[in-house]
């Protein structure tokens, strides 16, 4: 949530660099460089018009609770999603409400599991 927030209050003209080192910000797996590169964001935008009050403040605020998955155990390029799970329970209900009453749970097993 944290960074859709920071992309929505940037200025649309003239942001391909800004968005360009946010996002390069959010690759770093290493607390302190990610730390250093947020400090030089915010020195080279603060003083803009369209950054300083929304982006900058937002960035500033919120580094260390988007960071937090950096902090806990072993770094992580990319965060899991859950979205296999819910494509899995989607289905289910899909097929589920044709029948919408099953006599007992073996029909109800054949009809939503694979076999």
């Amino acid at each position: 949530m944290f960074h859709f927030t920071i992309f929505v209050t940037v200025p649309k003209k003239n942001c391909s660099l800004f968005r360009e080192q946010v996002k390069a910000l959010f690759r770093i797996t290493n607390l302190e460089q990610a730390r250093a590169l947020k400090n030089e964001i915010l020195e080279q935008f603060s003083e803009e018009k369209g950054y300083q009050i929304a982006s900058c403040t937002c960035l500033d605020e919120g580094f260390e609770d988007a960071f937090q998955y950096v902090i806990v155990g072993q770094a992580h390029t990319r965060i899991r999603s859950t979205n296999l799970l819910e494509r899995l329970n989607q289905e289910v209900r899909r097929r589920e409400k044709v029948v919408r009453i099953f006599p007992n749970t073996a029909s109800a097993t054949r009809l939503i599991g694979p076999c």
